[in-house]
């Protein structure tokens, strides 16, 4: 871009070059707004302050000077051949790393960019008397150029929280595992070692509900970080019989809620191939929530239709609370949870839908919900028989 081009009309300074000249006094704009960002902000020196507004400033600068066609300028809307992508990525990133390390919230570090955007344009304007035909286009790329560094560092913000958050869980249940492997083994011991007073018969059972339960928490924290990471569901597909599966797992879940009735029916052919371990992981996540669920007026129903020679479809229903429609819509999203609010004794992470959902996936199926007040709520699966 030739000088005259660059100063403009009758002198006038284009943009670019006024970032580069007024640097000191943005910067010092900037320092004196994420001052303002308290806690996070407290006990933080001139300089973690000042973070890496010169790198963003320079590439902002750089980037405005740069030849774009109108061709050129919607490409770089869509996130397309951007040349300054990577310089702008690399200190936009860095930003948001730092801000993170500093206790800064998300809506904290995008904040720093409104003020930033707000302040070289107040700055900008007041240094002319009139307005150039280039300013416009100038403030135009300059909100482009700023927008899309808020997107890198919010992306950068966000990809670091939740790989943190998954790199916990993975630690969290890796070293849960032994222990509760152990508990569970010395409750099973007691289990069958003989005969014992009632009391105690109560308490070693208690324990095995117990452990087994922590168990399938700490599968489904594997489960959930192994998905986070970009890794399906491992499933070991083979012959299995889905009938005599839910049959299975209503008479283990009728010893612990033994006056919660639960039927289970079916009708054609239950067969098909399936990873029976982990669909036994699905139905019994949804015959629990059924049943901790469920208002006492009916059974939970679970039923069975073999019918399709293609397919397959598992259906579980209660009577309870609705699931308002809008909870149905996110109800098998991770952390998501979609009907009463939970009490101290049914408090868990709401993973259980989650990990449902993927299994169902792994094996090409699908999993829905449909609750209405007078029908009540029912949860279905359908599986390809192969």
């Amino acid at each position: 871009m030739s000088d005259a081009s660059r100063t403009g009309e009758q002198g006038h300074e284009r943009l670019a070059d006024f970032i580069r000249h007024h640097q000191p006094a943005i910067i010092e704009e900037w320092i004196a707004f994420a001052r303002t960002r308290s806690p996070a902000s407290d006990r933080m020196s001139k300089l973690a302050l000042k973070d890496h507004i010169v790198d963003i400033l320079k590439f902002v600068a750089s980037d405005l000077e740069l030849p774009q066609t109108p061709a050129e300028q919607v490409d770089k809307s869509h996130g397309k051949g951007d040349e300054q992508a990577s310089l702008r990525s690399s200190a936009a990133e860095i930003h948001a790393a730092l801000r993170l390390s500093d206790g800064f919230d998300i809506d904290q570090m995008v904040s720093e960019y409104r003020a930033l955007r707000a302040s070289v344009v107040k700055q900008w304007v007041a240094h002319h008397e009139s307005l150039a035909s280039t300013d416009l286009e100038d403030l135009t790329r300059f909100n482009e150029a700023i927008d899309q560094a808020v997107t890198e560092s919010v992306a950068h913000y966000t990809k670091t929280i939740n790989d943190s958050r998954n790199l916990f869980l993975g630690i969290l249940g890796h070293d849960l595992r032994n222990p509760i492997a152990a508990a569970s083994m010395a409750a099973r011991w007691m289990e069958r070692s003989g005969p014992m007073d009632p009391k105690h018969g109560d308490v070693v059972s208690e324990l095995v509900r117990t452990t087994d339960r922590a168990s399938r928490i700490v599968d489904d924290l594997f489960d959930l970080t192994r998905s986070s990471f970009g890794t399906d569901v491992p499933i070991k597909k083979s012959q299995s019989d889905l009938a005599a599966l839910c049959q299975a797992i209503a008479d283990e879940l009728r010893r612990i809620h033994d006056r919660q009735p639960i039927a289970v029916t079916h009708e054609g052919d239950p067969t098909g191939l399936f990873d029976a371990a982990r669909m036994g992981q699905v139905v019994s996540n949804l015959m629990g929530n059924a049943i901790q669920y469920s208002d006492g007026s009916g059974p939970v129903t679970v039923t069975i239709a073999g019918n399709d020679p293609r397919a397959l479809s598992v259906s579980i229903h209660n009577f309870g609370p609705l699931i308002p429609p809008e909870s149905q819509k996110t109800i098998f999203q991770s952390w998501m949870r979609g009907q009463v609010q939970d009490t101290g004794e049914h408090s868990h992470l709401g993973l259980g839908l989650y990990i449902a959902k993927l299994i169902v996936e792994a094996h090409g199926g699908e999993i829905g919900v449909i609750s209405q007040d007078v029908t009540g709520t029912t949860f279905t699966i359908r599986l390809p028989r192969a």
